[in-house]
């Protein structure tokens, strides 16, 4: 009874906060606590099926334990593939490096079980494994959360479509960038005459702007040039957004917008939007398999450091709490 009051409260919660800005970080946090409390609430069920709670309790601890052994090695093998593919940057790091770092908290937690006898050791471990869990959560949540909303906007249809840009090679638009403009054309086709603001200035090393090279794409492809906006300034995603938005309200456009990116990409450029006060969904672009772990870690990083100050609270009391608890004891 009181799991699926828990589960019927949270959800409600999500509910009427997703209707009235399904772009705000904490609706991942809520989205998750409903689904934990109604998975809570439907085990309740089996309280008095005994071989249930057995096969439950089986595959809970099969398939958590294979996870978490597989995740770490999972997580290097992307790290490597990312380095011989996009080369030696710190972004193409982090699954590799977050591999590493789930390995070091197993090797200390099971330190701390091995050595029973060195209580410092196993506050340490206590410390890691609160922190290494709180973030964990919230990697979860986002991960989920963002899924659900590139679902709920993925069908969206607008008057207006900003692509935004992720750089050349040369004048060439790579495989990244074409799928956020082969997806542009897509939304195109169901809303007939809507405009596709292209938006990307030129780099250092690249020999045209982004929008000159994404509107002779989208030109290839048959979209008529009176339907294509060029804006060719922006250099970052806050940048893409605004100039654009800007660019259609000098034209008079006051219909609804979408702005499409790489699935990884999807919400935290929602978020970013919804900071700059702009009225726009966002959809994604299908992104090569391997570079989506990477990619998504560098999001969570992302939010991670945009809403650092609450994240910092929550881990100095995750990672203090039990040194505090050991010297009180």
């Amino acid at each position: 009874m009181t799991s699926g009051l828990f589960a019927l409260a949270s959800a409600l919660v999500f509910a009427v906060r997703f209707a009235r800005e399904p772009r705000r970080v904490g609706n991942a946090v809520w989205f998750l606590v409903a689904l934990g409390f109604t998975g809570l609430w439907l085990l309740s069920f089996f309280n008095h099926v005994e071989w249930a709670q057995i096969a439950i309790i089986a595959l809970v601890a099969l398939v958590g334990g294979l996870g978490a052994l597989a995740l770490p090695w999972a997580l290097i093998a992307n790290g490597v593939v990312m380095l011989r593919r996009e080369g030696r940057r710190l972004a193409n790091l982090l699954s590799l490096l977050a591999g590493l770092g789930l390995l070091a908290v197993f090797a200390l937690a099971v330190s701390s079980l091995v050595f029973d006898d060195q209580p410092v050791l196993r506050v340490a471990a206590m410390a890691v494994l609160f922190v290494t869990g709180y973030l964990a959560f919230l990697f979860t949540a986002l991960l989920l959360y963002s899924i659900l909303y590139s679902r709920v906007t993925r069908r969206a249809r607008a008057g207006a479509v900003v692509v935004l840009g992720s750089g050349l090679q040369g004048d060439r638009v790579p495989p990244l960038l074409a799928s956020r403009l082969d997806r542009a054309v897509q939304v195109q086709q169901r809303s007939p005459g809507a405009l596709l603001v292209v938006s990307g200035g030129q780099g250092a090393d690249e020999l045209t702007s982004e929008a000159d090279a994404m509107a002779r794409y989208l030109m290839d492809a048959g979209v008529p040039a009176e339907q294509i906006v060029l804006e060719d300034r922006a250099t970052t995603t806050s940048e893409n957004l605004r100039f654009s938005v800007a660019l259609l309200a000098q034209r008079g456009f006051s219909g609804p917008i979408l702005a499409v990116t790489n699935n990884y990409h999807v919400f935290r450029t929602a978020v970013l939007a919804r900071q700059l006060g702009l009225r726009l969904n966002v959809i994604g672009a299908r992104t090569a398999s391997y570079f989506v772990p990477s990619a998504f870690l560098r999001e969570f990083v992302a939010l991670l450091l945009e809403y650092r100050k609450t994240n910092a609270a929550a881990l100095l009391v995750l990672g203090v709490g039990p040194f505090l608890l050991f010297l009180i004891s």
